[in-house]
């Protein structure tokens, strides 16, 4: 991987990260373009830049951070169910972070169900200066979790399940945007932290100096990139919905299908 591979996929992670399109599957698609082959390294590069990107959330929010240790506790119980998820299906997981076909797949089908939710839960959002509930109680967080876990297929998109299954109790867009950008901090945390541990374990001579310096260049990037889009997305969603969005991954996910369907090779190498 060159730093140009490194800041190209830097960039698509922190301009997708927070949209509910899939930052993995962007990436994932990405590599395949870039003709980026699938090492070991590659494959934690895409997890671990992640982290870079949800440090934008500290940056744009860190008043929140000072809430009370009620809210801290419920973020636990929402992360804990893909902890067992992630741990139980690891092997799986990695081995789907190399299909474009799975990614293109679950981009359609999200785009489908992103389509149609404004119309599945209407609501009034308070807007600006309003008072969304970005503190929902212990069944939602328990709830909103279960959701995430959805986004350990590649595609899926962490965001959206995670803002989906806020919008199943009844928060406002903005409140269950916002509760999926903290939510995502002890998640992609403990994903960098395992994919770390486990390039470790399995390499020989572990990280080696450049690909040290590519990791801390692509999460400056991801960081300074998902800062200006955090602050776009929220307004936008908050103003006009997921619609636009479905129709994104509808095209993106049926372009592909189509591509493949024609025999271009996709698959990373």
């Amino acid at each position: 991987m060159t730093y140009w591979h490194a800041l190209l996929l830097a960039i698509v992670e922190g301009v997708t990260e927070f949209l509910p399109v899939s930052s993995t599957g962007h990436m994932i698609i990405a590599s395949a373009l870039l003709g980026i082959p699938a090492t070991p390294f590659t494959k934690l590069y895409l997890v671990v830049i992640q982290l870079g990107a949800i440090l934008s959330v500290f940056a744009v929010y860190w008043r929140r951070f000072f809430q009370s240790i009620d809210f801290y506790l419920k973020l636990l119980a929402a992360f804990l169910p893909v902890v067992v998820v992630g741990l139980l299906l690891k092997k799986h997981i990695d081995t789907l972070l190399e299909s474009v076909t799975v990614v293109a797949a679950t981009l359609l089908l999200g785009g489908i169900v992103l389509v149609f939710i404004d119309r599945w839960f209407p609501q009034e959002d308070p807007g600006e200066g309003g008072h969304p509930v970005t503190n929902p109680g212990w069944r939602q967080a328990i709830i909103i979790g279960v959701f995430q876990c959805l986004a350990v297929v590649p595609g899926v998109s962490r965001s959206a399940a995670t803002i989906i299954g806020g919008l199943t109790q009844k928060l406002t867009r903005r409140a269950a945007a916002e509760f999926a950008f903290f939510l995502a901090m002890p998640t992609m945390t403990a994903a960098a932290a395992k994919d770390l541990y486990d390039f470790y374990k399995e390499s020989e001579a572990g990280l080696s100096l450049p690909e040290i310096k590519l990791l801390l260049f692509g999460n400056i990037v991801a960081f300074v990139v998902a800062l200006l889009a955090i602050r776009v997305f929220v307004g936008f969603v908050t103003k006009y919905g997921f619609r636009a969005f479905g129709v994104y991954r509808i095209i993106v996910g049926g372009m592909l299908l189509i591509m493949l369907g024609l025999g271009v090779n996709l698959q990373l190498v």
